[in-house]
This record gives C-alpha cells, structure tokens and sequence, in this order.
C-alpha cells in the first residue's frame, strides 16, 4: 500500500513538471549536471529557512532527534565490544558517514525509498555491512588471503517501523568476512565459527554465562547446513545453539545459513542481532567461489539489558 501512494505522489509531481522534463532529469543530464542542479536547489531553499523552521524541523522530524539512549551505557558496551575485537583477526574501521548511492540496492535488493540518498551520489549509511563488504571485496581483489572487517556505526533508514516509537537511526556494530571457498563447507564453517565465537564472548562478558542463544536455520543445501552445524557443535560445545526452522524473515537476502542472536529478558526473550551468508563479495569481485559472512549486534538494545539487570 504505502508503495502504491509513493508511486501516485511520484506521478503527481511530474505530470506538474514541463513536457520533457522527466526525461532531461532522468536520462540526459549527466550525473555531474544533476549534482549541480540538485545543489543549487538544496541551496535555495536553506537561504529561505528561518530560525523558527529550524527548530519546527528539529522537534517534529525523527531523522535528525536525538536517540533515547543514555551515551554512557552505549559507549561502555561499544567500548568492551572492541577490546574484544583487538584478540580476534578482525580489523575496525571507522566508516564515512556516507557511501556510494546503490551500495544496498545493488547487492541487497534493498529499496531505495528506505535509504536516504543525497544530492551528491551517495546515499547515508544505512548497513554498515554492505560498506565493509566494499572494502572487503577491494581487498581480495587486491590479493589478501582472508578478509575480516569490523565496524560500529550510526546508521540512518528512511522506512516506517511497526514500532512507533522506533527511532529512525540506531547503532550497528558488524563484522563482514571474505574468502574463497576450500570445498566441502570448510570456508564457510570457519567464518561461522570466528563469528560465533566473537558473539559469544562479547555476550558471556557483557550479560552473563546464560544470556540467550543463536537461533540457526538452513535455508538453501540441507547437507551443507549440517556440515555447518557439526563443525560449530565440535569447536564450539558451549555455544547456545538451536534450531529455528520456521524463520521467514531474511530468506532470499541470505543463503546457506542464517541466525538470529536472541537475548534473555524478565519475560521473553529480545532480538539483539543477526547474521547469515551473502553473495555479495561474489557479486562485487566477481568470483562464485567467493564466500562472505556478514553478522551484527544492536549495543543499543544491549545496553537497554544491562540497565535493566
């Protein structure tokens, strides 16, 4: 429905537009021209802001309101999050607050509407994994063995939440792995591993020994998914792990396998963060023995955990 009503504002718009318009904007100009032209536009309209436009914009827009969160607890969970990092093969890296316009769509089949994209093409971070995926994806082609990349940003996504008072930008702290497949599940069974391994110290330390479990499904080649499931229950025997074969959410964004991190609350339990296996490295590289496996953590929802504990 809400795709249906962008779509008759969209055609709105232009059929108030001069005949040709559409398209001189959408195929003639070159993307430099554009830029200049959306800049210009961009400019007039700041010149006409008044002071009290401002602060209507910044009490009513939840783009630009402040997060909820007390900056303290976040920080001491992100803080611990990377002194764990430095023990592992993963390398942080402090993102752009922007990235290529396409960076999800073209690799996620993401809608663009959910992205805010700016005038100067690029498009606000919205998936920190999709950008470390870049980085991971230029390094392999450059001849590294292994890529392991870590980041903790502010993303910001355009998309309604059920959630009404859900903000429009939050934390995501992600790791992104890439290599090229070894044969007979190997690679892939490594990359879980590291991961997993990481979520789980990361967890033990930040809210105790019994807090939740990672809840697994197989999604594409059943025996594929078991070999998975062997080498995690071999390396790891102390993981939490079950299965979650009723799981919708993801299926097509990811392949192989996926998981779900899900912590203990008072009464039920609460979707701390998430991971599966992409073909996104492949896509970029392109290579089809590429394997790449993305996961990542909310440190506002686990801050939010250990208030309440």
């Amino acid at each position: 429905m809400a795709t249906r009503q962008t779509s008759a504002v969209i055609e709105r718009v232009w059929s108030q537009l001069p005949e040709g318009a559409r398209e001189v904007l959408e195929s003639e100009l070159s993307p430099t021209d554009l830029q200049s032209l959306l800049l210009s536009l961009a400019q007039t309209r700041a010149r006409r802001t008044r002071p009290a436009d401002a602060l209507r914009r910044w009490k009513s827009d939840r783009f630009v309101r402040p997060a909820s969160i007390d900056p303290g607890w976040l920080s001491e969970v992100e803080n611990r999050l990377w002194q764990q990092l430095r023990t592992t093969p993963f390398v942080g890296l402090a993102l752009s607050p922007v990235t290529p316009l396409g960076t999800c769509t073209s690799v996620g089949a993401v809608d663009q509407n959910r992205i805010v994209s700016t005038t100067r093409s690029s498009e606000v971070v919205s998936d920190p994994c999709n950008v470390l995926a870049l980085e991971a994806a230029l390094r392999r082609r450059s001849g590294v063995d292994q890529v392991h990349l870590a980041s903790c940003h502010r993303v910001l996504r355009a998309q309604r939440f059920a959630d009404s008072n859900a903000f429009a930008h939050f934390v995501i702290f992600a790791l992104v792995s890439s290599a090229r497949d070894s044969g007979t599940a190997r690679t892939e069974a490594q990359l879980l591993i590291m991961h997993l391994s990481f979520w789980q110290q990361v967890l033990d330390d930040l809210l105790g020994a019994s807090w939740g479990r990672f809840a697994y499904t197989l999604i594409d080649n059943q025996s594929i998914g078991e070999r998975l499931v062997d080498a995690i229950q071999s390396e790891l025997p102390e993981a939490p792990l079950t299965e979650y074969p009723e799981r919708t959410q993801g299926i097509g964004y990811y392949h192989n396998a996926a998981f779900k991190i899900m912590a203990k609350t008072e009464t039920n339990e609460l979707e701390i963060g998430d991971g599966g296996f992409v073909r996104w490295t492949a896509e970029l590289i392109p290579d089809a023995k590429e394997r790449c496996l993305i996961s990542c953590v909310a440190p506002e929802r686990i801050a939010g955990l250990m208030r309440e504990a």
